[in-house]
């Protein structure tokens, strides 16, 4: 079941009288326009990168460290080398440009030099002419370890203690945000310690890529990716080519989450395909997958509120740890997020924040949905449910009397200057119908924890019911130049206006191909909309992530249409003798202002085509200041909230999630139902990642990478949902969206874990929850 609502604030954003008129264009801005990609990957007919083919191509295969922390001794390729079927083995001393890449900070090999810094970083690779002697001539590569002692504990890294894994120590970054008395005192005072588990991505998608040399020394790569001129810059400084010769495609993604920001096998792929000659493909096995891409951030945050008799909060004061492991990847801006958002979406006025992002050597972490947001909300969601338990009122009412509001300012002094119905959102959830208490007779096990392994009829299940609710910003922040390029082409193909879109942006699973679709359809009135492949052609369409797509690739889509709108009516204009800025375009043709046609498109653009460039910038952001965090570092706020109820046997520690409903403002539904299907989505995740997801890392190993050991939500574990989607345009904002695919991730873990506690009465300060906190063994 879904509710809907109609704008409460704000306007829908018609720019021009074309763009009114455009409106009744079917699957335009506003219509849940059918995917076309949709049919492709329901009959299992899409061609993933996985799916890549290319005649004469070879296999290639990585040798990666056994250990989390070891020196090098000595690397013997010579039985690999006389492996039949192999034509290449390569490391270090092969990369032909400079060893080294990296997200933010340049820090990773491309292969092992003298130390590998975690379990799974590459050492050699190999290319062959079957996957299987490839992978079996990997392991007779001969590398001599001297193991060391690894390096795991977050807070020991940020305090200095232990070996420095770089040469600049152990903490990646600190971040201070003092706001107000750091000496605050109140009436009422909680304390808390959390731990965040380390949650991978789990996109079904392995790694995967196929490159092929080229006639002119350089190199066309076709990759699953999120971020196409990312990769073709570092790919580039590996391989010492110039970024002209390093051509990048994206292939088909199966899922990214963040997972794919970083590079994988792209530069070995790449030089494995110069050194032969040959193409060269390579994909990760699911085990590999696991130490191929980075994951989110484990935490510890130590959280102390202090409030008034009346709820009202006083201060806010925080230590936030964050492991990001062997390498850097995003970890200064998840150190952001988690920072900067560490309030939570409440007003305080005095505010005590330090967060350490540290290497250590646990696996790498980086990207994943949410952002550092999420480890924060589980902190304080938690804190305000303990809060109002210690005061004796209802947590969502707590919550309410706390909650942001548009004109109220953050921790960092950034007016909130756009739409923030928090209460609204809280409100709206907590009055949505809750599902009946009474079970079916007879019992279906399905509706019972543990389902279909049939541990349980009943005996001592208890319903918990608990709220969350979060905030986070949407596109890169804190000064870094975030846009995106869009090119247009407006020409008539088989007697009909057709319009040619090409971007580089990636499509990982999340719409955007339909959202382009839509926005061309609306402001240039033509049905026929050609998605061109995304590649490096074009220029730079920034990373998929950070909730970004639409906002930034969208409105420079929407900035092309204008561009090229106003061409086409001025040669309009011409042919019939009037001004054009009364004339507009709507289903392919050209029309006046009261709406009746004054000429057809494709007579107006007869053998012309009607070709621009636009590159689009959202409003400037700041890099807060180092010594109080104070700064205008975020574009965009989003917000959304979650009830959560759930069945837990309090004897066997099972868990299951009876309805979990969300409540969200996304400014402007462009696509309803791919907003639905986000919202679905990183719900499902925010589940995964309060019950069941985890990576076991011990002494710097990873003990379940597989999908054996790592669990992630099926079907039978996503219970329904109700939405209620608030459209509260931002007038900073193209069409007046605001980000969509992270804030459900955000709030549905703290709200599944209050739902439990309330069932239980146990603390439960860590996620994922395990059966053994519920019960106490």
């Amino acid at each position: 079941m879904t509710q809907r609502t109609s704008p409460e604030r704000g306007v829908r954003e018609p720019t021009t009288t074309a763009a009114a008129a455009a409106t009744a264009v079917t699957g335009g801005i506003g219509d849940s326009a059918r995917r076309p990609d949709g049919t492709l990957k329901v009959r299992g007919e899409f061609a993933y990168s996985s799916d890549l083919w290319h005649e004469d191509m070879l296999w290639g295969a990585t040798l990666r460290s056994p250990h989390p922390y070891a020196r090098i001794l000595s690397v013997d390729l010579t039985e690999a080398l006389r492996t039949p079927g192999v034509h290449a083995v390569l490391t270090h001393e092969d990369v032909p440009g400079e060893n080294i890449y990296g997200l933010e900070h340049a820090d990773q090999p491309v292969l092992a030099v003298d130390v590998v810094r975690y379990q799974g970083e590459p050492v050699a690779v190999v290319a062959a002419d079957h996957p299987e002697t490839a992978q079996r001539a990997a392991k007779r590569i001969r590398v001599e370890y001297e193991p060391l002692e690894p390096v795991t504990d977050m807070v020991a890294a940020a305090r200095g203690e232990g070996p420095p894994l770089h040469p600049d120590g152990n903490v990646v970054r600190h971040l201070r945000i003092r706001k107000g008395d750091a000496e605050a005192t109140a009436d009422v005072m909680v304390v808390g310690e959390y731990e965040v588990g380390m949650q991978d991505q789990a996109f079904l998608g392995p790694e995967s890529g196929l490159a092929v040399p080229a006639e002119d020394g350089g190199v066309d790569l076709y990759v699953a990716t999120q971020w196409l001129h990312v990769d073709q810059r570092q790919v580039a400084r590996a391989l010492g080519l110039p970024l002209a010769k390093v051509r990048l495609t994206l292939a088909g993604v199966g899922g990214a989450f963040g997972g794919r920001e970083d590079l994988s096998m792209q530069v070995h792929a790449c030089m494995l395909a110069l050194r032969t000659g040959r193409p060269v493909k390579m994909v990760y096995n699911r085990q590999e997958s696991f130490f191929g891409h980075v994951h989110r951030h484990p935490a510890k945050i130590y959280y102390e509120h202090g409030a008034t008799r009346d709820g009202d909060l006083v201060y806010v004061r925080a230590k936030i740890y964050l492991d990001g492991g062997a390498y850097a990847s995003s970890t200064t801006a998840v150190v952001a997020n988690a920072a900067t958002l560490g309030v939570g979406p409440y007003t305080v006025d005095n505010v005590a924040i330090d967060c350490w992002g540290v290497y250590t050597n646990n696996p790498p972490c980086g990207a994943m949905r949410g952002f550092g947001a999420v480890q924060a909300a589980f902190g304080y969601e938690s804190q305000m449910d303990e809060l109002a338990r210690r005061l004796g009122v209802d947590p969502v009412e707590l919550r309410i009397r706390n909650a942001i509001a548009e004109g109220d300012t953050m921790p960092t002094g950034q007016l909130v200057d756009s739409a923030a119905p928090v209460a609204e959102l809280l409100r709206r959830v907590k009055n949505l119908p809750l599902p009946p208490a009474v079970r079916t007779e007879p019992v279906d096990v399905r509706e019972l924890p543990g389902g279909v392994s049939n541990t349980t009829h009943g005996e001592g299940v208890v319903r918990g019911v608990g709220y969350g609710v979060g905030i986070k910003n949407v596109c890169f922040s804190e000064g870094f130049d975030d846009y995106s390029t869009a090119r247009l082409r407006l020409q008539v193909i088989g007697g009909e206006a057709t319009a040619l879109i090409h971007t580089a942006a990636a499509e990982i699973g999340q719409g955007l191909v339909t959202i382009k679709q839509q926005i061309v359809r609306s402001e240039l009135g033509v049905e026929r909309v050609t998605v061109q492949p995304m590649d490096t052609s074009v220029g730079n369409g920034g990373s998929t992530s950070a909730s970004r797509q639409t906002y930034m690739t969208g409105g420079a889509v929407r900035q092309v249409c204008h561009t090229v709108r106003e061409r086409v009516l001025r040669m309009a204009g011409r042919r019939v003798g009037r001004a054009p800025d009364g004339l507009a375009l709507a289903g392919g043709k050209v029309v006046d202002a009261r709406g009746e046609v004054v000429a057809d498109l494709a007579e107006v653009l007869g053998d012309e085509a009607v070709e621009a460039t636009e590159v689009y910038r959202h409003r400037p952001t700041h890099r807060v200041d180092p010594e109080r965090g104070q700064g205008n570092a975020h574009v965009q706020y989003a917000f959304a909230a979650h009830r959560a109820v759930v069945d837990v046997d309090v004897e066997l520690g099972l868990v299951r999630v009876v309805q979990l409903d969300c409540a969200q403002d996304v400014g402007r539904a462009v696509n309803p139902q791919a907003v639905l299907g986000q919202i679905h989505g990183g719900s499902a995740q925010g589940l995964g990642l309060a019950v069941m997801e985890e990576i076991q890392v011990v002494d710097g190993r990873v003990r379940n990478p597989s999908f054996t050991d790592y669990l992630i939500p099926t079907i039978l574990d996503m219970p329904p949902m109700t939405v209620d989607v608030l459209e509260l345009a931002d007038p900073h904002a193209p069409y007046g969206l605001r980000g969509v695919g992270e804030p459900p991730t955000i709030s549905s873990t703290p709200a599944i874990v209050a739902a439990i506690r309330a069932a239980t009465g146990r603390a439960l300060n860590r996620v994922p929850v395990r059966p053994e906190h519920i019960t106490g063994t």
